[in-house]
């Protein structure tokens, strides 16, 4: 009678006389589960998908739940109260200790795995219909639940068969495994998943924030991305590979979307209907703490088909037909999450330092990341892909703008040595890893115009012209960068009024532009592969005088150099000609000679 109470229940009360007698039956119908335990119930009832009743890799081995559903939500129609709860609502109440945990978790796997977009509100459903919440709360100060909370024997009696896997270290059961904790992991899976959440250099499936951060690193699986419904489907699924299963996590999904609050710890409020497994031929296990045979508190009614006295009546068969309806195709296992050692989590930096070259050179730093998985270890054997992206002509060693480079033992990987290219400027490099949702990381980087830190005349020889003339001395420099020679570094030539070059001069020795006109600043000149530059021709104005001309190279190197304008002096009688010869005294005519 409870059952079939509760199927009418589920399908939606349409007065409140009859919502009321069916609350009122069903937990009159109910005896309380043993302590520390999850299950009971009937799986018709339940709508349990008796096609996944086998572990198929799910992290609970698809344990028995709590079918419970929000205040005023249909069955099969996940989300779809009629109201919001309210504030004080003892449903939409969870617990100090295990809300703290929940969120957590979000926020750990946000930094880890952000492109996940894991909600808290979805942990706060899976916990709620895996164990009501670690039992409303009762957990000491750790956040361990007291006693611990565990499912019944996975020994294929109605259940997945699931033979021990951990010597009963979590579930006190070394012949077959149980789920374990708040969220309800089966031995196995923990020892994939597990998670030391809070610190305490242990991790154990009891504990809420351990277990909290397990089971968000597992729906994480698989690059899903909780925000697509698909993929939050699919996350729930793994979990336990049955349909009213998800639909009863959406339902608290939805509903704690709609508003929560907290409560104090052992005060939250304990659920009422647990589903069972299928049912099979002699008793059922019980749900205690630990190993038992005792048989379930409420027998599950037979089958529908089945004639009285527990055997099946034929099966239907097709109209028309004279055989058996053929049973459907069993579904194929659904893939199983890779293991978290194994799955790609996050990309970092390891330790680049500032990306800045002089233009030709080699970067001194390379770009490293480094790869973790799942659990925030480093992860061995990624591809990762660094991609140079700007127009300084900048390469990888070898001429190439993308190179692919996998971790190593360490998790990182290091992209070969950059070549500055000529042209300075801000230029990108890209790392990018991993399939479905792609971690990446960008590193701006510079390529600074070729430097000198010294400048020097090749020559002494005095540079000295006639007004109107041009200099006959060629201006030659070297320019230097760490005692080599500089090429292709540029430099601006001026003519000034001070050493210091704080005042140009309007005066004076001067360039010639390309059309011809006098111009005192010369910029653009670039220094040869020895790193030297010879200056065009610099002509003398009218004004006689000691000028000053100043070359600055690219990197603050520079030197000052004198130019004099003055007219060439007139030779005194006996006395030298500029070009240093002596000249004769003048003399008289010779006379003529005596007869």
């Amino acid at each position: 009678m409870a059952a079939h109470i509760r199927r009418r229940l589920r399908k939606g009360a349409t007065t409140t006389a009859v919502a009321a007698a069916a609350v009122a039956a069903l937990a009159a119908s109910q005896a309380p589960a043993a302590e520390g335990a999850v299950g009971g119930g009937d799986p018709q009832a339940a709508g349990e998908d008796t096609a996944s009743a086998g572990n198929d890799g799910a992290a609970t081995g698809n344990s028995p739940y709590y079918t419970d559903l929000p205040p005023l939500v249909t069955p099969g129609k996940p989300g779809s109260s009629s109201s919001l709860p309210a504030a004080g609502s003892a449903e939409a109440g969870i617990p100090a200790t295990i809300l703290a945990a929940y969120k957590q978790a979000e926020q750990t796997v946000a930094t880890t795995d952000p492109a996940c977009r894991l909600p808290w509100q979805l942990l706060a459903a899976i916990g709620k219909v895996e164990s009501g919440q670690a039992r409303g709360g009762r957990v000491d100060a750790n956040g361990t639940a007291t006693p611990r909370i565990l499912g019944p024997a996975l020994n294929g009696q109605g259940f997945a068969l699931i033979k021990d896997t951990d010597g009963g270290a979590y579930d006190g059961d070394a012949v077959h495994d149980r789920a374990v904790g708040p969220m309800q992991f089966i031995p196995s899976t923990w020892a994939s998943w597990g998670q030391d959440a809070n610190g305490d250099g242990r991790k154990d499936p009891n504990n809420i924030h351990d277990a909290a951060l397990a089971a968000g690193r597992y729906l994480c699986a698989n690059d899903r991305d909780l925000a697509l419904s698909a993929d939050l489907d699919q996350a729930v699924l793994s979990y336990n590979r049955s349909r009213e299963y998800l639909n009863t996590v959406r339902s608290w999904f939805s509903y704690y979307q709609r508003g929560t609050h907290e409560i104090p710890d052992g005060t939250g409020t304990l659920p009422s209907t647990p589903s069972t497994p299928l049912p099979t031929p002699g008793p059922r296990p019980g749900f205690g703490a630990g190993p038992s045979t005792k048989p379930s508190a409420k027998p599950s009614p037979s089958k529908p088909g089945a004639k009285p006295g527990g055997k099946p009546s034929p099966a239907p068969t097709k109209p028309g037909g004279g055989g058996e309806t053929p049973s459907p195709a069993p579904k194929p296992p659904a893939p199983k999450p890779t293991p978290p050692t194994e799955t790609f989590g996050s990309l970092e930096n390891a330790g680049t330092g500032p990306l800045r070259a002089t233009a030709g050179q080699v970067f001194d730093e390379r770009v490293s990341v480094r790869a973790r998985n799942a659990l925030g270890a480093p992860l061995a054997k990624v591809p990762v892909t660094f991609t140079v992206t700007g127009d300084t002509g900048t390469l990888f060693a070898g001429g190439r703008k993308t190179v692919t480079v996998r971790t190593g033992a360490d998790g990182t990987a290091t992209a070969p040595q950059l070549h500055a290219g000529e042209k300075a400027g801000e230029f990108t490099v890209t790392a990018v890893a991993g399939t479905g949702r792609p971690r990446t990381l960008a590193y701006a980087a510079t390529v600074t115009a070729r430097q000198a830190d010294a400048i020097a005349r090749t020559d002494d020889k005095a540079l000295v012209a006639a007004p109107g003339e041009k200099f006959a001395d060629p201006v030659t420099v070297e320019a230097t960068y760490k005692d080599a020679a500089a090429a292709g570094v540029a430099v601006t030539a001026t003519m000034v009024k001070d050493r210091a070059g704080a005042v140009d001069n309007d005066k004076g020795p001067y360039f010639k532009d390309a059309a011809g006109k006098p111009v005192r600043t010369l910029a653009g000149l670039t220094t040869d592969a020895d790193g030297k530059l010879r200056l065009p021709e610099i002509h003398a104005d009218g004004e006689e005088g000691t000028y000053l001309l100043r070359l600055t190279a690219e990197g603050g190197a520079s030197v000052v150099i004198e130019l004099t304008v003055k007219a060439p002096q007139e030779p005194a009688p006996g006395g030298t000609a500029p070009g240093g010869t002596e000249t004769p005294p003048a003399t008289e005519p010779p006379e003529a000679a005596k007869p």
